[in-house]
């Protein structure tokens, strides 16, 4: 079964940077879309960035020219660099991973999931 960890959340001012880092065992997919998601209290889970395994990437608009989802495939491991960060970002973030290549940002396009880390922004 697959295992996803996630890691670098914490508390920032606006206009600070974090960088979450999500680490994955047990996936041998030959292709595949990750994927980071985020939760604010009250409001429903919304994708943030995908990348695949073409190296294609999607972002949301609400992200877009500050946020940039990377990854290292030989330790398995996906990156969030988040700068620029404003209070609307403040929310639980997820990793997910999918063995289909979609790039897709719905949550239920996306079969593993991590637990979640924390990213508080403050003004």
């Amino acid at each position: 079964q697959v295992q996803l960890v996630e890691s670098g959340g914490g508390s920032v001012q606006a206009g600070g940077s974090l960088r979450l880092s999500c680490v994955a065992s047990g996936y041998t997919y030959p292709t595949y879309s990750v994927a980071w998601f985020r939760q604010a209290p009250g409001k429903e889970r919304e994708g943030v960035a995908a990348i695949n395994g073409y190296g294609s990437i999607k972002y949301a608009d609400s992200v877009k020219g500050r946020f940039t989802i990377s990854q290292e495939n030989a330790k398995n491991t996906l990156f969030l660099q988040m700068n620029s960060l404003k209070p609307e970002d403040t929310a639980m973030y997820y990793c997910a991973a999918d063995q289909r290549s979609w790039l897709l940002l719905n949550t239920d396009s996306y079969n593993d999931w991590g637990q979640g880390t924390q990213v508080t922004v403050s003004s």
